[in-house]
């Protein structure tokens, strides 16, 4: 029997090493490649959702359309004039979850009310869709000043920002925006439509006028990125506007049409620095005025309902990733020209993010649907506005 079992022994051997070497030789064989769109999908499939995209999946068709819209508060209570947030408040929240609403002197009495309503209509909000609101001023200083220019608040206005221009002063510009930012902060808002980013290059112009940091481009970009960091510093969002830059116009687009008859290189030179620095060191919201540009969109189409002004110009040449949120869509520009929905649907087109004040909101709301149902917006487009508000809000 030896002789047997030696030569069992043997063969065994022999099979384990031919085994080995198999074994070797394959681990010596580069791996079988995965297509390169398998393995974005594997990686996209096991990547954590981040909150604001866990939301996004959780919303309705209607509940992204209402994000889309900053409107003042009478526009969702039958009330002539909003002092306070109570039930009724509670309910058109339910019924209509909006992403922000912009508060104006007449709703502002004093601190203890302002910041009573605006505790109330963010807790209702956070309530009825778990998303917060947008809560929204103008505080500019000088003539615009909703809060300190209010006696009962008891707050110094910081003047027009052409004198705080003059003294170029940029430590001092911060320190306004800082103190803005503070007391604003304090009843409650959590966005300022400011600063005012124009360059006041036509001495005409009326509606930018003292509202600007003056007519040197540089000094107005210092100044205004200076007035934004303070107010950011206190957790109040700025809003850089009016882009491309209303310093150069006769009209004012609160009336009616408004021309700014130049070239892009005139505008690189002049209008756009203040906005291109804010982008520059990383501008979360521009706003975009309902000014014609010819030289750049052909024809006298508003800017804010302009492609070739938000998305190519703004987005793709000027490089920023921020919030883009309309003037205020009830100004003269719009409402002589479109009607609420119609201009809602066009600034959707044209790369717009956030939509302020229309005139109609149910109108302009129901027209946005209505577009996306229909095809005519996507709502892959859609949701790349609505993940832009909720990263801003989460």
């Amino acid at each position: 029997m030896e002789p047997i079992r030696t030569q069992a022994l043997v063969f065994a051997l022999v099979a384990s090493l031919i085994c080995i070497c198999i074994a070797i030789a394959g681990c010596g064989k580069p791996p079988s490649p995965v297509p390169v769109d398998d393995a974005g999908d594997a990686l996209a499939a096991t990547a954590p959702l981040s909150p604001a995209q866990q939301k996004l999946e959780s919303m309705t068709l209607e509940q992204k359309v209402a994000q889309l819209f900053i409107i003042r508060p009478e526009q969702i209570v039958d009330v002539k004039t909003v002092t306070a947030a109570g039930e009724a408040t509670q309910k058109a929240l339910q019924e209509n979850p909006v992403g922000g609403i912009c508060y104006f002197g007449k709703n502002l009495e004093d601190p203890d009310q302002t910041r009573e309503m605006l505790a109330n209509v963010q807790r209702y909000s956070m309530e009825s869709s778990g998303i917060p609101l947008f809560l929204c001023v103008d505080e500019e200083g000088g003539a615009v000043a909703r809060v300190s220019g209010n006696r009962h608040f008891g707050i110094i206005n910081p003047g027009d920002m052409s004198e705080l221009g003059a003294t170029g002063n940029v430590a001092g510009a911060r320190e306004t925006g800082e103190r803005m930012g503070a007391y604003l902060a304090d009843l409650g808002f959590n966005v300022d439509f400011a600063p005012v980013a124009d360059v006041w290059s036509n001495p005409a112009n009326t509606v930018v006028a003292t509202r600007s940091f003056g007519s040197d481009p540089q000094l107005v970009a210092q100044m205004a990125l200076a007035l934004g960091q303070g107010l950011e510093s206190k957790g109040v969002t700025a809003v850089y506007k009016h882009f491309p830059g209303h310093g150069s116009t006769v009209q004012d687009s609160h009336d009616g049409y408004a021309l700014v008859d130049k070239s892009l290189a005139e505008l690189q030179e002049c209008d756009l620095v203040p906005f291109q620095a804010a982008i520059d060191d990383g501008a979360g919201w521009i706003m975009v005025g309902h000014l014609s540009v010819p030289q750049i969109t052909g024809d006298d189409t508003p800017a804010s309902l302009s492609y070739a002004v938000c998305t190519k110009l703004l987005r793709e040449q000027m490089g920023f990733k921020g919030i883009i949120v309309t003037d205020g869509l009830d100004m003269g520009a719009i409402v002589n020209m479109y009607g609420s929905g119609e201009a809602a649907v066009l600034a959707l087109e044209a790369g717009v993010d956030v939509l302020l004040l229309p005139a109609d909101y149910y109108e302009a709301y129901e027209a946005v649907l209505e577009a996306v149902r229909s095809g005519r917006i996507s709502e892959q487009r859609l949701d790349e506005s609505i993940l832009r508000i909720l990263e801003a809000k989460m």
